[in-house]
């Protein structure tokens, strides 16, 4: 039930981080937004919002903005991207609670919303369900989850297409191009991507309903779901 390091202990990785996801995943700042969208839709004044997968502070920041009411717990096992986090939300971190740990080191709850942004796709397939489970169960009866991570449909010819406009996105985007495909390479290797279908299976079985997508780039999909 944990979430990886993804390696950002290392002081580079972190200092370089914020500059990555724009240049990676198409549409991240309309992806940061959407889900402030959906989330408010449920969430009132003075709701408390679980953020998993905190790091780089950029949805929190963006949330604090937008809901001054609203509370925000992050968690993530790298303390200095928690670190980060901080120091990009500035003053409004003063509503936030970081937790350096994983799924299970959160705060029982209950939560009134809930997101998991680029991060579930680290968390290795045995641990996949077990993690949805665990932010559900910290969650208010009919909150919104909101999730996107790398989903790929299709045979492997048909992903490894993908993984390659994956690549071209982020070399067109200003990513060197061979980093770009190497880094393509290593997650379509590594990285325990599922397809679309399987992904929101997982969700309905760790107890989530009205799962819906709200969001396709590319390789990346993204669900609004209710607990």
């Amino acid at each position: 039930m944990k979430l990886p390091a993804h390696g950002f202990h290392d002081a580079s990785a972190v200092v370089n981080y914020a500059a990555g996801p724009r240049r990676q995943v198409p549409g991240y700042d309309s992806l940061l937004l959407m889900a402030d969208v959906l989330l408010s839709e449920r969430v009132q004044s003075g709701g408390h919002i679980l953020i998993v997968g905190a790091g780089g502070g950029q949805e929190m920041t963006l949330f604090a903005q937008n809901h001054p009411s609203w509370h925000l717990t992050g968690v993530d096992p790298s303390a200095a991207m928690l670190d980060l986090a901080r120091q990009a939300m500035g003053p409004s971190a003063q509503r936030a609670t970081l937790v350096q740990g994983y799924v299970d080191d959160a705060p029982a709850g209950p939560f009134d919303g809930a997101t998991c942004l680029l991060t579930l796709h680290f968390v290795a397939l045995p641990d996949r369900l077990p993690t949805l489970q665990a932010i559900r169960d910290r969650m208010v009866l009919g909150a919104p989850f909101v999730c996107a991570h790398f989903s790929v449909p299709g045979d492997a010819a048909e992903r490894q297409l993908w993984f390659a406009r994956y690549a071209a996105f982020s070399e067109r985007s200003g990513m060197d191009g061979e980093r770009a495909r190497a880094g393509a390479a290593k997650v379509a290797a590594e990285l325990p991507v599922l397809t679309p279908e399987e992904d929101e299976a997982l969700l309905v079985q760790a107890g989530f309903d009205q799962v819906r997508p709200f969001y396709i780039g590319f390789t990346f999909r993204g669900w609004i779901a209710r607990a």
